[in-house]
């Protein structure tokens, strides 16, 4: 693994290449002190892998990768970073980095993440995976989750089985009600979202993510 080293604190970059030629399958080729230089560096030295800083002078962690990975899209960046905020996060991923390791983990996190990079899988450290995964969270709850938002929780279940073609004595069966409640329940899932075919209802359970079948496959099931 042939590893260039960026980042604009000197004795941090050098005590890192330090470390990491102690390991068996890395060869560190390279340092520089900021994008500019990085994004040269790439062009002289090859490596498979870039250990990049997100804050630096000249140029930006972030426009580095994004112009690393325009000319040398083999080229693997890891962003490593002292920021958890999410901003850095999404900038060094949308601009192509491959994971996100923060400066205060343990070195042989960044070493896992290196090597998980290299086998073309990502990384992102559990703070920032967990901040991502609060604004995934809260992102659906602003978009009022979808139009199925507006189902009470046993008519989600009711829809679901619905979509995946059970009939209304399997499903009122399966729930413990009686055949009439889950007929109640399909007629008021069709009045809340204005659909009133089974094979319309399974095209939107879909496509919200509700069941994973086949589009379609209830067609015969309609009731319009």
């Amino acid at each position: 693994m042939r590893v260039l080293l960026v980042d604009d604190h000197q004795m941090f970059c050098q005590g890192l290449r330090s470390l990491l030629e102690r390991e068996p399958d890395i060869d560190v080729v390279g340092e520089a002190g900021d994008g500019r230089t990085a994004v040269r560096l790439v062009q002289d030295l090859s490596p498979d892998l870039v250990v990049m800083d997100v804050s630096m002078p000249e140029m930006n962690g972030a426009e580095a990768t994004r112009q690393i990975k325009a000319r040398t899209p083999g080229v693997k960046v890891i962003a490593l970073s002292m920021f958890e905020d999410k901003h850095y996060v999404f900038d060094m991923l949308s601009a192509g980095a491959s994971a996100y390791v923060v400066k205060s983990g343990a070195y042989t996190e960044l070493v896992y993440a290196m090597q998980q990079v290299c086998s073309g899988r990502g990384y992102l450290s559990p703070r920032v995976a967990g901040y991502l995964i609060e604004d995934v969270a809260r992102m659906r709850t602003s978009l009022g989750a979808t139009r199925l938002s507006v189902l009470t929780t046993r008519e989600r279940e009711v829809l679901q089985l619905l979509a995946e073609g059970r009939p209304v004595r399997v499903i009122a069966k399966q729930l413990h009600l009686s055949a009439k409640t889950v007929d109640t329940h399909r007629r008021n899932i069709m009045t809340k979202l204005d659909i009133y075919s089974v094979a319309e209802l399974t095209k939107l359970a879909v496509s919200e993510g509700l069941t994973s079948l086949s589009l379609g496959s209830n067609d015969k099931n309609d009731v319009g």
